[in-house]
């Protein structure tokens, strides 16, 4: 019985994913999720008692595996330039991975405060391991320098899940390029 409804709770967050992937915050709704997996829209109230809930799921599920892959990839990279830049490319490398999509979508205001809570303690450690390879670089302010770097990446991830035309790979290089050189070009 618990692994049914493990299973049951898998296919709901997985057809939560995809809903968020497709259409946004506005998309997530418990008649869609119901759709999506064949369950009761009673059923899908058994699991989550609210879309805030399952986006609060999502992002305990999702995000340390995103920031994990993050991580490993600045963990490879031998130097402080090097680890900045894996840090901006790879974020900008998961924007068509439907986990990061969610995550996108998930920083919609309609989040109760515990869940904003959470996703902004999971990005504080993304963060921190940015902020030691900016002070390594002689950085003066690396935790405010941190905070606008991810700017940066947060702005390129927009411009890419856009489509406005512009290829991914020139958004990149562009967010590259500004977080290693600032506006110098």
């Amino acid at each position: 019985m618990a692994e049914h409804r493990t299973m049951q709770r898998g296919a709901l967050l997985d057809a939560a994913r995809s809903l968020l992937s497709e259409g946004g915050t506005e998309a997530l709704s418990f008649p869609a999720l119901a759709e999506r997996t064949g369950l009761a829209r009673s059923s899908v109230y058994e699991y989550f008692r609210s879309r805030a809930a399952v986006v609060e799921e999502l992002c305990a599920v999702d995000f340390p595996v995103w920031a994990a892959e993050i991580e490993a990839a600045m963990e490879r990279a031998p130097t402080p330039e090097a680890k900045i830049e894996a840090y901006v490319r790879s974020q900008l490398g998961l924007v068509g991975d439907r986990r990061h999509r969610a995550v996108v979508a998930i920083s919609a205001s309609e989040l109760d405060v515990g869940a904003r809570e959470k996703i902004r303690a999971a990005h504080g450690g993304l963060i921190a391991m940015i902020v030691e390879a900016l002070a390594a670089l002689g950085q003066e302010r690396p935790r405010m320098a941190a905070m606008l770097l991810q700017g940066v990446v947060d702005a390129a991830v927009r411009r890419i899940e856009l489509g406005s035309g512009e290829d991914p790979a020139e958004v990149t290089e562009t967010a590259v390029a500004m977080a290693l050189r600032g506006v110098q070009g």
